[in-house]
């Protein structure tokens, strides 16, 4: 079954009344975390998109490149993206489910975190109001401030881009160290382990900027040490 026809699945289910907090509950299982981490992405996405003040069509955009959304399911997709912008539930609350919903599972909160940067700079610009919304919904994922920082290095342009926080490791490490610290992160994109860790394979294209940042900082940092 897709994620979509599970996605559809879903919502048929809920009674009357219900909002997205109920799918979060409902949909705990493994089999079922690629249908939620879809969802997750879409609701908190309206939720960021609200925060900034405006959807554009940049972010509409922007949700076609993190999924590949079958035609016959866009009105899913925008069933859940207007549910999620008119529920009363607030994004904390939505990211706290999520949390929980992907409990030790650091990797994929990082997933869908990047999905979220994705949506948030496609409109070209990048609104203190989303950096709020993102670096709380971090928090509540459990991130320190340097991975939130290494997150928005790969995604926003003007932002404060040091390479060695892009690989997780200090200006003192030993090349050694700093050279697995990177094949571990080209590993950790591959496709095939994204899909393991629950990612919708419509999804793991969420990796070719994390891959491009990974790169580049691999690269300066290499030039430096020559």
């Amino acid at each position: 079954m897709s994620i979509w026809s599970r996605i559809a699945d879903a919502l048929a289910a809920l009674r009357q009344g219900e909002g997205l907090t109920a799918i979060f509950d409902a949909l705990r299982s493994p089999p079922e975390r690629r249908a939620a981490f879809a969802i997750a992405v879409i609701a908190l996405g309206a939720k960021m998109a609200k925060a900034d003040g405006q959807v554009t069509r940049n972010e509409v955009t922007a949700f076609r490149e993190v999924f590949s959304i079958p035609e016959a399911q866009e009105k899913n997709a925008a069933r859940i993206f207007n549910m999620a912008r008119t529920d009363v539930a607030g994004y904390r609350d939505y990211a706290r489910r999520v949390s929980a919903m992907f409990e030790d599972q650091a990797d994929t909160l990082a997933d869908l975190l990047e999905g979220l940067f994705h949506i948030a700079v496609a409109d070209g610009a990048y609104h203190p109001n989303e950096d709020e919304f993102l670096h709380e919904v971090a928090m509540i994922f459990g991130f320190d401030e340097r991975r939130f920082s290494r997150l928005r290095a790969q995604f926003v342009p003007d932002a404060e881009r040091d390479p060695y926080d892009v690989l997780g490791v200090t200006p003192d490490t030993p090349m050694e160290e700093i050279r697995a610290a990177w094949r571990k992160l080209v590993r950790d994109s591959h496709p095939d382990v994204m899909i393991a860790r629950g990612v919708p394979e419509e999804a793991v294209k969420l990796a070719e900027k994390r891959m491009v940042a990974v790169n580049q900082a691999w690269e300066e940092i290499s030039e430096a040490r020559a």
